[in-house]
């Protein structure tokens, strides 16, 4: 399902209102989505109590100098792999101080994609400093056009921040 931006907004509505109740943060680090989990939680009023930091680190570069992801883990298992996002979620959670970090890497399309990783696969990390698990991954290889997979992305992103 593609959801709409109502149905983005609502979500980011619930999350921030959960966070906020529970007095825990949020940070994020975001490649093929572009900031968008960042503007779907930045668009709810009162979102500044429980969002501190968000990151677009869409190039490799960017991914090593911000997120200190091991260049080695970048030419081994690529920019969209549960290695890099791993390596995302768990940096920013440390710089940050945030009680979450969520990290999302994938390919949107239309061009970009492998056999092995088609146009619609991306990784997400959730790190948790007071979560069991501590960490969470996982893969998705959604359908749709650019646009409909980063719109997926985003409410997969959002959704797993819910208890």
């Amino acid at each position: 399902m593609v959801p709409t931006d109502e149905e983005l907004s609502l979500l980011a509505g619930q999350v921030v209102t959960t966070l906020a109740e529970a007095g825990q943060t949020v940070a994020t680090a975001e490649s093929c989505t572009g900031g968008w989990v960042a503007k779907a939680l930045t668009d709810v009023a009162g979102s500044s109590a429980v969002f501190g930091l968000g990151l677009v680190t869409y190039s490799n570069e960017a991914k090593q100098r911000l997120l200190d992801v091991p260049d080695t883990v970048l030419e081994k298992h690529g920019a969209v792999s549960r290695e890099t996002v791993t390596a995302m979620a768990e940096r920013l959670r440390a710089i940050s101080g945030a009680d979450h970090a969520v990290a999302v890497s994938g390919i949107a399309g239309p061009e970009g994609g492998t056999e092995d990783k088609p146009v619609g696969t991306v990784w997400f990390a959730w790190a948790r400093g007071h979560g069991d698990p501590p960490l969470v991954t996982g893969m998705h290889r959604f359908e749709g056009n650019r646009d409909e997979v980063r719109r997926q992305a985003v409410l997969t992103a959002l959704v797993a921040l819910l208890p």
